[in-house]
């Protein structure tokens, strides 16, 4: 098969835009200088976040950086524990999906969003989890939730492409 027939096939042009989406982001995502002025303030934000729903809940919580602590617990948040890399995965899914600009950009932000949001049923969570089970955070951290937060945002992934191929679908 020539490269242009395999390029016109369109589950081929979606792993090779998939793929090369992905690899663009995550290699501009560890270059340091992107790290330090994108990634870093980036979890700080989201340790900021993570500080005031705690705080809501009750707990007497700071942050100071990436650090969350309270009097009974603390987590520092790094990258992978921000949902960035499930963010980029879901990203590169959307934007390499044969859909309109317009479904695209509604796909990118709603899914960035639902993300974001399980990421900070994650964080708190585990802020939890650290108070009342301390033996099982390791577990609940890099087992349960890591697994949970990749699958919901391949899940999301798959809710957004369903509905905008049974749509073209349809249109046509």
């Amino acid at each position: 098969m020539k490269p242009r027939e395999l390029w016109d096939r369109p589950d081929t042009r979606f792993i090779i835009l998939f793929l090369a989406i992905l690899g663009i982001t995550f290699t501009i995502i560890a270059l340091r200088p992107v790290n330090d002025a994108v990634v870093v303030p980036y979890t700080a934000f989201i340790a900021r976040v993570s500080g005031v729903v705690l705080r809501f809940f009750g707990e007497s919580a700071s942050v100071t950086g990436c650090l969350v602590s309270s009097p009974r617990f603390a987590v520092t948040i790094y990258n992978g524990c921000n949902g960035l890399i499930t963010s980029l995965i879901f990203m590169a899914g959307v934007l390499a999906f044969p859909a309109r600009p317009v479904a695209k950009l509604i796909g990118v932000a709603g899914g960035l969003l639902a993300i974001q949001i399980i990421n900070m049923v994650r964080i708190v969570s585990l802020f939890y989890i650290g108070i009342f089970l301390p033996d099982l955070f390791n577990d609940a951290h890099i087992f349960v939730w890591q697994s949970l937060v990749i699958l919901a945002g391949v899940a999301l992934w798959v809710i957004w492409a369903n509905r905008v191929a049974l749509r073209k679908k349809n249109l046509s």
